[in-house]
């Protein structure tokens, strides 16, 4: 069997225990940080990451342990660390609610500004997350979009009905059709 149809009939597994799969025309790997990179667009992309989830249950009397935004930061830099993109896509729900990053203690912001120091940063909006990003994007480094498209992907948070081949959306944490 030559190796394009073996590529085709049966995904490649990473070093990381990613997996290389083709989304429309797009070589990705699904990392095992629950990421999504595109190699040839240098792009990682990560979504629903909640930071100050546990911040919003605690005022509301429910108590979570308050390391859920520092353990998340940390997941985001390893996968920087090890891919270096040139553009990372927060795929939305990047705060859990609209004053999360009122919350988020002063060394988090700084680990997220230097995440995107040297590259393109992009926070798409999400349904949890709409207003803390309209609300703080004079602390908050980078560009808010709705959409990106990124090759032949379209980057969307929730998925669309009868959106065609090629959208990636955040959302549902992780699924697939």
């Amino acid at each position: 069997m030559n190796a394009a149809l073996r590529q085709r009939l049966a995904p490649a597994r990473r070093g990381c225990g990613g997996l290389t799969v083709r989304v429309a025309s797009e070589p990705c790997v699904l990392r095992c940080s629950g990421a999504l990179w595109i190699p040839a667009h240098r792009t990682l992309i990560a979504s629903d990451l909640h930071l100050e989830k546990g911040s919003a249950f605690a005022a509301r009397g429910q108590m979570l342990p308050p390391y859920d935004s520092p353990a998340t930061l940390a997941k985001l830099e390893a996968e920087v660390e090890a891919l270096d993109p040139a553009t990372v896509v927060l795929l939305g729900d990047s705060f859990h609610d609209r004053r999360a990053v009122e919350r988020l203690g002063e060394t988090e912001h700084a680990r997220l500004t230097r995440l995107a120091e040297g590259r393109r940063w992009v926070w798409l909006e999400g349904n949890h997350d709409l207003e803390a990003l309209a609300g703080a994007l004079d602390r908050l480094t980078g560009e808010v979009v709705t959409t990106l498209e990124v090759g032949a992907l379209r980057l969307i948070h929730e998925p669309q009905p009868g959106a065609p081949p090629g959208e990636v959306a955040g959302h549902l944490h992780p699924a697939a059709r």
